[in-house]
């Protein structure tokens, strides 16, 4: 018995401080359940809602209503109020549109994909990532409804069966945006909701108020945890995962033809799809971290999300954008050997015109910045990968803008040529999506758990099994 101590003593100290596993070690030789169940359940069931949490939900609230305002008054005047002009006819709404979305991509990604690789990692993560994608898509899909000019018309772009004989033009890749965001954002709400399921029973089980335990019954749709529920439970989750992998490479490719199936230099490009949806995930992981860093500090949940998340997710964030970097490198090259002078010209324009200095911005915070994550100190040194994640979210929105504006502004006949600047009301619009993003966020937070409970207790409950006879 004493060399079994000992040696158990040294496994303890030999222990390496990023931990080979999908929760801490605290947590991995806890209490079971308990020791999942209770931090997380008591976020929303026990704990107060702070001041800090008010004030924070106060801000974002009014930059909600900053976006309510702008797009009332968008509504009565029109869309001239933006700076959108000839030939910048896209401007702040596609921009932001393409980076909303882009987004949305990580929630899926981690969802869908790793859970069919069976990425043990993604338990902990997967919960707040697949919110943070309905959030994302739900600020995304207001941009081109009202980029129309006429909200109220916007059924117009399903086929719905009419007496005027106005159709759908289905040949339009803006048309396919439609189904394609419209199918990503429901299959994401079933993918996210049926995984809350389990969780919701908890909560009702847990809740220290009436009105609690009868709506988060309502919502666990009379889970028991039977044999039967967890069957169903499994499968269904594996169909839904196996539904939205596709997806995440399908809509980010369709929101790409938006662009590349038009003739306009700087977008008439095959490269597109895949630079699209890698860019996509790049955005997608860099936004998971700038809100996971502070919220696993401010809430305790070190245990639950530990260093190797971290980590994880900061090589996903490097990989990818490696991907990205690769595409702006491409984009020289195919401008350049082409031959096209409209190509060269553009390419040339887009380095060292007018607005030469957004692609430098971009070159700067997605090709250069992110280098650092190659140096695993670097990574697990959370302030500075903080600072790189707000970097990154920063040069993806400008490699949007870089695509729309430096591709528009300087056309094929120099007559046509102009220039772009944006109004005040482009600006409270983006920043008032931004508020209506950490509204739901904070509402999320507050009324259901941020950590996927039912998977972590799989991986801390077989520890406690020798223990049970």
């Amino acid at each position: 018995m004493h060399t079994d101590k000992k040696a158990d003593n040294t496994a303890k100290k030999v222990d390496p401080p990023l931990y080979d596993g999908a929760v801490s070690p605290v947590l991995a030789h806890g209490h079971g359940y308990a020791s999942v169940t209770a931090p997380v359940c008591d976020i929303v069931t026990k704990r107060p809602t702070g001041l800090g949490l008010i004030s924070a939900f106060a801000v974002a609230f009014a930059l909600f209503m900053v976006m309510i305002y702008s797009f009332t008054v968008l509504v009565l005047r029109g869309t001239g109020i933006w700076g959108i002009n000839m030939p910048v006819a896209w401007g702040f709404a596609i921009i932001n549109f393409v980076w909303w979305i882009g987004i949305g991509h990580a929630g899926t990604l981690i969802s869908a994909i790793l859970l069919l690789f069976k990425q043990k990692w993604r338990n902990s993560i997967n919960r707040f990532a697949e919110a943070m994608t309905l959030f994302a898509v739900a600020c995304a899909g207001m941009f081109p409804i009202f980029h129309t000019g006429r909200p109220w018309l916007a059924y117009y772009l399903t086929p719905y069966p009419n007496t005027m004989g106005l159709y759908p033009q289905f040949r339009s890749p803006l048309l396919w945006d439609v189904f394609a965001v419209s199918t990503y954002l429901l299959i994401s709400i079933v993918f996210w909701y049926v995984g809350l399921v389990p969780d919701l029973a908890t909560l009702r089980d847990r809740s220290t108020n009436k009105f609690g335990k009868i709506a988060y019954g309502i919502a666990a749709l009379g889970w028991r945890g039977s044999a039967a529920h967890w069957h169903r439970y499994e499968t269904a989750s594996l169909l839904l995962a196996a539904l939205s992998t596709p997806l995440v490479l399908s809509v980010h490719s369709i929101v790409s033809f938006d662009f590349a199936v038009s003739q306009v230099p700087g977008w008439h490009a095959t490269i597109f799809p895949p630079y699209f949806v890698a860019g996509a995930v790049f955005a997608g992981f860099a936004m998971v971290l700038t809100l996971v860093i502070p919220i696993r500090v401010i809430y305790k949940l070190q245990d639950f999300i530990t260093m190797r998340h971290i980590d994880n997710c900061a090589k996903v964030m490097l990989a990818t954008g490696l991907i990205v970097v690769y595409g702006y490198f491409m984009e020289l090259f195919m401008a350049f050997f082409s031959g096209n002078p409209y190509e060269i010209q553009m390419m040339t324009n887009r380095m060292f015109g007018p607005m030469g200095w957004a692609y430098w911005v971009l070159i700067l915070c997605n090709g250069l910045i992110p280098q650092l994550m190659w140096w695993k100190k670097l990574r697990l040194n959370i302030p500075l990968l903080f600072v790189v994640t707000l970097f990154v979210s920063v040069g993806m929105w400008f490699e949007r803008f870089v695509i729309v504006v430096t591709s528009l502004y300087r056309s094929f006949v120099p007559a046509e040529w102009g220039t772009y600047q944006p109004t005040f009301w482009d600006y409270s619009t983006f920043l008032g999506t931004m508020g209506f993003f950490m509204c739901l966020l904070f509402i999320f937070m507050r009324v259901l758990p941020m950590i996927n409970m039912w998977e972590l207790r799989e991986l801390v409950e077989p520890k406690e099994k020798p223990h049970a006879h």
